[in-house]
């Protein structure tokens, strides 16, 4: 079975992901896709999807786990991060929906020409430019179907620039607003629930076009917003993802609400939850607007980093877990 590393951001340490299923999904998006079609869109479908996540989820923990510490670290929790008190995760669900005290634990840069990631996660940067060093040809989307049919969007984002972050089921699960705008476009694309699992993406051309996704499109062009042109934000719902609940909060978790067309958002706060699974997070921008950070890029082309991703694109593609919050890209000036 070959090996899918990443690299860790805060520490630049090369680690081996444990990845998530893996005999299943390899399984699945290869011998069953392939000899069993009508069982495979059965078992990515949505009511198939939320019977996974409620049997995943919402089962009880046993009671010798209830509040165990060494439970919760063994599944990426660090208590000293989180809201809620230990007593408080008494099931899968309430430990992959958990809040973090983020004013504290994820510091954000105070430039207002960063984009911030949108979610704990592991990136990938690209163009779909051709004429571009980081151009990569579609594999993880196709734009078109992607912001899907009848979408006024494509043609903004056509030669631009993008992100894939990829939530693992361990990772906090809230999005944050990447940018600071004004909300000019959002709606809800159908779709089913594919796996983000490395193996499954490079075995299914362009699945990230395929899942049930909410699309977000925000004008930064705006009186206190980040400068950088227009950004289509992109939730992927995927295999045991029920919902993307959109729950803006201006300040920590307090007061959550639906976003609108209409409404200005700050940069960094948690704009939506995935409930559960594990999930993908793609940012779209205009041409020429943005630079991504340096390590970003230097990380994207190591050969010395084993990826799945590099195997499918005949090329160095390695990801990087980057916490929420911090700074991915920056504004393109005149004077730059």
């Amino acid at each position: 079975m070959s090996r899918h590393a990443y690299v860790e951001r805060t520490t630049r340490r090369v680690v081996d992901e444990q990845l998530f299923g893996d005999r299943v999904v390899r399984f699945l998006y290869s011998r069953a896709r392939e000899s069993a079609p009508v069982l495979f869109r059965a078992l990515t479908s949505r009511r198939v999807s939320w019977l996974l996540g409620a049997v995943q989820f919402d089962l009880p923990l046993a009671p010798r786990l209830l509040g165990s510490r060494g439970f919760l670290r063994s599944v990426g929790v660090d208590l000293c991060q989180c809201v809620d008190p230990p007593a408080w995760f008494d099931t899968p669900r309430k430990i992959f929906e958990r809040r973090i005290r983020y004013w504290d634990c994820r510091p954000m840069s105070t430039d207002a020409g960063h984009v911030a990631a949108p979610a704990d996660a592991r990136v990938i940067v690209g163009s779909l430019a051709s004429e571009s060093h980081v151009f990569l040809k579609g594999k993880f989307f196709d734009l078109d179907e992607l912001l899907g049919a009848g979408s006024p969007w494509p043609d903004v984002f056509r030669r631009g620039d993008f992100a894939v972050f990829r939530l693992t089921p361990d990772k906090y699960h809230y999005n944050h607003t990447p940018v600071a705008g004004r909300v000019v476009d959002l709606y809800e694309v159908a779709g089913t629930y594919h796996s983000c699992h490395p193996a499954a993406v490079v075995e299914m051309v362009t699945p990230y076009s395929k899942n049930k996704r909410v699309v977000t499109v925000f004008d930064t062009d705006v009186e206190g917003g980040t400068g950088v042109g227009r950004l289509a934000m992109i939730e992927v719902a995927a295999l045991m993802i029920g919902e993307v609940r959109q729950c803006y909060s201006a300040e920590r978790y307090d007061d959550p609400a639906p976003i609108a067309v209409g409404d200005f958002l700050d940069k960094g706060l948690p704009k939506s939850l995935y409930r559960p699974g594990s999930s993908t997070d793609v940012l779209l921008f205009e041409p020429g607007r943005v630079r991504f950070a340096d390590d970003l890029l230097r990380n994207l082309n190591r050969t010395d980093v084993a990826s799945h991703f590099s195997l499918a694109f005949a090329r160095p593609l390695v990801e990087t877990d980057v916490p929420v919050r911090s700074t991915i890209a920056t504004r393109i000036t005149n004077d730059a």
